[in-house]
């Protein structure tokens, strides 16, 4: 009895991650989506600008809720950051509900947690969603739209 339940909790634990080793596009979609995450993360504009195409629509959930570019966006969060005392900003990635692949564009939607620091307290945001569509070229998958949805 104990073996059938651990077998069947690791089917649970990986059942989210089995998409991505039977489809390769899937794996290059999530790595863009990781990336954009982790430039986010280590705070490295850089490697987060590089994850999304030149245009890219944008709504979040500080004002003004909209932006045409990744770069403005960033540009905005670093304002309203400073202004609510918001630092060490950290984005968790859960297991994606959604990775559609369709020719050269992908949906995904993936639950979050984002941690941080609120006035030197920490503050947790969980069961937040972010939906990403990306688009194929040339350079590989870009997101061209993202949208952040508060828990």
């Amino acid at each position: 009895m104990q073996k059938m339940t651990i077998a069947f909790m690791l089917v649970v634990v990986t059942a989210g991650l089995t998409f991505a080793a039977d489809n390769p596009e899937q794996v290059a979609v999530m790595k863009t989506v990781n990336q954009f995450a982790d430039g986010f993360n280590k705070d490295d504009s850089k490697v987060m600008l590089a994850a999304c195409a030149h245009q890219t629509s944008i709504i979040d959930d500080f004002a003004p809720h909209t932006w045409q570019s990744c770069s403005a966006w960033l540009e905005a969060f670093h304002a309203f950051a400073k202004k609510e005392k918001v630092t060490e900003g950290m984005v968790t990635l859960g297991d994606p509900k959604h990775v559609d692949v369709t020719g050269d564009r992908a949906y995904v939607v993936v639950p979050t947690t984002f941690t941080y620091k609120h006035d030197g307290e920490p503050t947790k945001e969980a069961g937040s969603t972010l939906t990403v569509v990306l688009q194929k070229g040339a350079a590989g998958w870009r997101i061209i739209s993202w949208t952040w949805t508060m828990g």
